[in-house]
Order: C-alpha cells, then structure tokens, then sequence
C-alpha cells in the first residue's frame, strides 16, 4: 500500500502568456505549449491539486482554525488578533489568513481547471485519464464548497484564463456555486475507482487520492446542504447500504479517527495526507517547490499552553454536553477524553496530559482532537519544528450516519432515523435511543440530531456550517442559546456568520461584490 507522498515531486505553476514586456522564459516553468503532454503530466497536474490542501490557508493550518473558531463549541484564547475576531465574528476583510484561506482555495481551482482543460486531449492510458479528470473534478468542488460555505457567495471560475480579463470573473449567486458543486462531485462520483489497490497505472496501490466514496459523500453533503432531502438520502444510501460503495464501517475505537497510527481506517472517506521527515522548507504557501514539506500545524495551533500555542479553547457547553448523558455501564461519554482534555479522576485517577500527570487548574479544559496528547509525544514541537504528521479527516463514515438520519428525518421518516443514530451512539456505549426517547417528533429528532452531531463531530470544522444551515442564526430562541453557549455570539450581527470577502480581491477584481460580512 503506498500513501500518496507529494512531497518530493515537482508540483508544476503552469505560467500563461499575457503579452509581457520582457519575454523572458523561467527555465523552472513551463507553458502550457510544453507541458500537457504526457500521462506523467496529467498525474502530476492532479498531484499539484492535492498540494494546494496543504498550504496554510487550507488544510495546513487556517481552514481548521476559521472554521472552527466560528462554532458554539470553541473560542478564541489567542494572542494572535485576527483568532478572536474570527471568533467573535468581527474578522475584517484585510485579515492575513481570511486572505490566505481564499488565495489557497482558488489556487486548487486554478490547478484543477487545467486538468479538466488540458487532460482530455493527452494520448495516454484511458482508465489513468478519466481518474485523473474524476480528482480534478473532486477538489474543484471541495474547493468551491469551502469557498460558498464560508464565504457566502464568490467569482464562479471552470475554465483556464487565457486573458486578462479571465481574472476577473464576476460574483455569482450561491445556487449557481452550488450547482457547480454538484455536478463536480457528480462527475467524480462516476469516474473515480471505490479504491486504487488493484489498478494498474502510476496511481496504482496509492492510499489517499479521492474515490467514488469520498464523492458519493461529498455529493450527498452538498444535497444536504441545499435541502434536496431526497437527493441527500439517495447518496448517503448508496454508502449504508449500497451495494456500490458500502465499504465503510465505524472503527472500534473513537480515538483512532485522530491517531497518527490509524489514518486512511474503515471509517474514512477522505483525508489530507500530512507526513513529518520530509522537506526542508516549510509549506507555507507561495510557489511550489520539490523541497517542500508536507506536515500540518492544526496541532500546534489547538495544544495547550507549554505544548502549544493554545490559540483557541473548548467551551464551557461543548463539555457540559459530554456529560449529560452516562453510558450503559455508568461511565463518561468515551469521546469527551479523545475530543478535550480534562481532569477527570471518576475515569482516570492519574489524569495525564502528553504523558504528565495533570498539572493545570482543576476546571481547566483543552482541545485534544488533533493533538498528540495520548501518542506518546511529549510535545507537539517534534525535534524542534512545530509541525504535525496527524492527517485531517474530512469526512467520516460517522458523519454519513448522522446526515442520512437528518436527510429521512426530513423526509418525515423519523422513527427509520433512529437506527442510524444508534450506530454511532453504540460505539460510545451509550443508550439505545429507542428507549430513552422513543416516539420523538421530527422537530425532536432535528434537534436530538444536533446534539449528537455535536457530541461526535466537536472540533472538526463542522459545526458552524451547521449552525448556519439550520438556520439558528435568525430564529431568536436559537441564537439566545447559542449565546448561552458562547459569549462569542454574543457580538454576531446578520451576516457575519460567514467571512468577509478579502479586501485585496475587492480591489484588483472589479466584477467581485463584497458579501454580508464586509
């Protein structure tokens, strides 16, 4: 089995021709009249798209961070200003990482767009071409779908500029990015193998490229997310049930969801590939090099102080939540100790952090998702760099469970909603829902569902899109909870829920239109 590595390969800034002054020709870029030509190029053109989910503004460091920061269940703690206004929901447009964040996203769709442009005219293996076209398609709509779902409404761009006009595509309404994104992650969903272990090619046996798993989920998410119930309980069928892509299955163990040691498991759809060892310059971002590392900093960023920075925290809730119900033995919620750190002596009379006995205040709670506290590594500065090997899972089988629910629960299916949450609950041995709260009307089970979606999903750049999808934002009992969750709520106004669009792009792209949040 062979990991995606991405590391060591030339990653490829295709240049276009736009009537320069000087013609001077960078002997480390080529153009697209010396590129494109070979099936070499088309699966490293795919492999730059997979690059860009490691710079900074993506996957590395700041989709987490922003998205997560968002949520009832975290809060900024950080010295660091841009953190606790994205918290508070204050960012400005001419933040550094609201900018990154945009800059990483477009970069994949510009990668991306080549590929689809460029790809169908190479002379290669078939098979090895309409996989390639099926990852492009696929991180074009992840892409677009982090882009609408936390910025509202963005330039709508599918093809590969070719003037200088091309750069400044206008600002297209959210249903037309929705569109876009559908029939994306439905052109991957077609193309794509269920797995890469018994393909011949140059892509042959490599863990970690999207599958017909990863876009059937992404496409029912995205169904979900635009309350086409149907359509949404279709696709999450297809993975429960099949029998095309019912491969998944929950793991035994919550924690090996975010263990290093237990990565591309039965329980993922897909995941950003991060690896420590290799590279000597930090992917930050800017242009790609060979050199580049490929490790994340989501670690560092959520550690506690003196094992990290500690930029954001846990709330008060989200802990409070873990506890309101015991499991069948009498015991706390399991996922509680793998999602926060705490001192719990009912469970563990010599609570540890990172291998210490607990030496912070007794009502002290950390983020632990992500982290390598339980690992075996005493901090998350691993010989001296503050980087992580730990991939970021984007979708679990978990996840697929708890949204089907939501999609029949829609559907005025409640009572076939029940044995899909309990899938999830039985892993944290927790009671059988059908006792302890049988008969719940669909209003009960939405928000049955959104307490169970918070329990298993905390701190997995998920919850805010909830928030804003259910609409709690602008239902006044809503928001007067969310408050009572977290103080950060309390400085929202309409519109804020989502990022403003960078200031910069307001500037250079005159067709772009700002959104609520500016």
């Amino acid at each position: 089995m062979k990991k995606l590595n991405i590391a060591f390969i030339l990653l490829l800034f295709i240049t276009m021709s736009c009537d320069d002054e000087l013609d001077v020709v960078n002997p480390n870029s080529q153009t697209t009249d010396t590129y494109w030509l070979t099936e070499e190029h088309a699966v490293k053109g795919v492999n730059a798209i997979y690059n860009s989910l490691l710079i900074d503004g993506y996957y590395m460091r700041m989709t987490p961070a922003l998205t997560d920061g968002r949520g009832d269940d975290f809060k900024g703690d950080s010295p660091w200003l841009d953190l606790i206004q994205v918290a508070n929901f204050s960012i400005l447009p001419t933040s550094g990482p609201v900018e990154w964040t945009w800059a990483a996203y477009y970069q994949a769709i510009y990668r991306a767009n080549q590929v689809i442009e460029y790809v169908p005219a190479i002379e290669m293996d078939e098979n090895v071409k309409a996989r390639c076209l099926g990852q492009a398609h696929f991180l074009r709509g992840l892409a677009y779908f982090n882009l609408v779902t936390n910025f509202e409404k963005v330039p709508l761009i599918t093809t590969v500029p070719t003037g200088e006009s091309d750069y400044y595509a206008a600002t297209a309404p959210s249903d037309e990015i929705w569109a876009q994104i559908i029939a994306d992650f439905a052109a991957a969903q077609s193309t794509l193998p269920v797995s890469y272990a018994d393909l011949s090619g140059s892509d042959s046996g490599q863990v970690g490229r999207a599958t017909k798993g990863a876009a059937t989920g992404f496409l029912g998410k995205s169904y979900l997310y635009t309350k086409q119930w149907s359509q949404a309980a279709a696709e999450f069928q297809k993975l429960v049930v099949g029998p095309e892509v019912n491969i998944y299955s929950l793991t035994a163990n919550y924690k090996d969801n975010f263990s290093p040691y237990a990565e591309n498991n039965s329980e993922s759809l897909f995941e950003v590939q991060f690896a420590i060892g290799s590279g000597t310059v930090k992917n930050y971002g800017g242009e790609p090099l060979s050199s580049w590392m490929q490790v994340s900093s989501v670690g560092h960023t959520y550690a506690m102080d003196g094992y990290g920075y500690s930029d954001f925290l846990p709330t008060r809730w989200i802990y409070d939540e873990y506890k309101l119900e015991q499991t069948v033995d009498g015991h706390l919620d399991p996922r509680l100790l793998v999602s926060i750190a705490s001192y719990e002596p009912s469970e563990n009379s010599t609570t540890v952090y990172n291998g210490a006995p607990w030496q912070n205040p007794l009502d002290a709670i950390y983020p632990r998702k992500y982290t390598h506290d339980g690992f075996g590594v005493s901090t998350e500065s691993q010989g001296g760099v503050e980087y992580s090997e730990i991939n970021y899972r984007l979708m679990r089988y978990a996840d697929v469970l708890l949204m089907y629910a939501e999609a029949l629960n829609e559907l005025g299916q409640t009572a076939q909603a029940y044995d899909y949450i309990q899938q999830v609950r039985d892993r944290a041995n927790l009671p059988d829902l059908h006792v302890t709260q049988p008969g719940m009307t669909q209003t009960q089970m939405r928000d049955q569902l959104a307490h169970e979606r918070a329990l298993e999903l905390s701190i997995e750049s998920i919850r805010i899109h909830d928030i804003i999808r259910w609409g709690w934002l602008y239902d006044p009992a809503k928001l007067a909870m969310l408050r009572e969750h977290d103080s950060d709520f309390n400085t929202w106004i309409p519109g804020r829920e989502y990022l403003p669009i960078p200031q910069r792009e307001l500037d250079v792209n005159p067709n772009a239109l700002p959104n609520s949040a500016n």
